[in-house]
């Protein structure tokens, strides 16, 4: 079935379930509840119009800068004016943002029927939680521990719930906004005690917005007075 199609048999099938559907590029989103994630996934795998019975990928999003923008990319670059600034806890928001600040993302793919459907489910409290669909979907056991590293999700009833890409004794989640782009902490072989050992992070914070930069070697010319270029 093509989108508009898929689109009508989940309203019908979870007209009571669903929170939202909607398409974006030939994709179709799902959103839903925590609460009936386990059952709707079930139904995706097994009902007949759907048959999701492969999930490609799960991942998690961190909305916690959503909708934030500091600068006016191209007023700031028609104009010359700098724009890069530090981040001192100021926001600007250009979209009010209503929604749990995390959210599971599953990519699902029928074989059978040659669709696919992505499965979005938001995720409040801290730590955020949800169910594990490693029952339903086998594949996402590493995707669901890679989420839960890099953003702190926890996925309740996982089988080996640990860490797969940081360090053992990693402390954080990375890809969460909040994360300092520098880290906390850096590692390094320390040959008298012949072992790594970790310190304090050395790196000086840095202004991370992007601005225009006006003083390079492409305007050296043009800011050059003819007395100067000539002598």
């Amino acid at each position: 079935m093509n989108t508009s199609q898929l689109i009508d048999s989940l309203q019908q099938h979870f007209a009571n379930t669903i929170k939202d559907v909607s398409a974006c590029c030939g994709e179709v989103t799902l959103e839903v509840d925590k609460s009936d994630l386990l059952s709707v996934a079930t139904q995706l795998r097994d009902t007949p119009n759907f048959k999701f019975e492969q999930l490609i990928d799960a991942c998690g999003v961190d909305y916690l800068t959503y909708g934030v923008s500091e600068w006016s990319t191209n007023n700031a670059t028609a104009t010359g004016f700098e724009r890069g600034v530090r981040r001192e806890g100021e926001k600007i928001h250009n979209t009010e943002w209503d929604k749990p600040r995390f959210a599971v993302v599953y990519h699902l793919l029928s074989v059978s029927l040659n669709q696919r459907l992505r499965l979005k489910v938001f995720v409040e409290g801290e730590p955020p939680m949800v169910d594990s669909v490693v029952d339903i979907w086998p594949a996402v056991n590493w995707f669901e521990r890679e989420a839960f590293d890099l953003f702190g999700i926890l996925f309740k009833d996982h089988p080996d719930l640990r860490r797969i890409l940081t360090d053992y004794g990693f402390i954080g989640h990375p890809f969460r906004k909040d994360f300092p782009l520098i880290g906390n902490v850096e590692m390094r072989y320390d040959a008298s005690q012949k072992r790594v050992i970790y310190e304090p992070v050395s790196i000086e914070p840095r202004t991370l917005v992007p601005k225009v930069i006006r003083h390079d070697n492409r305007y050296a010319q043009e800011l050059e007075t003819p007395g100067e270029a000539n002598g």
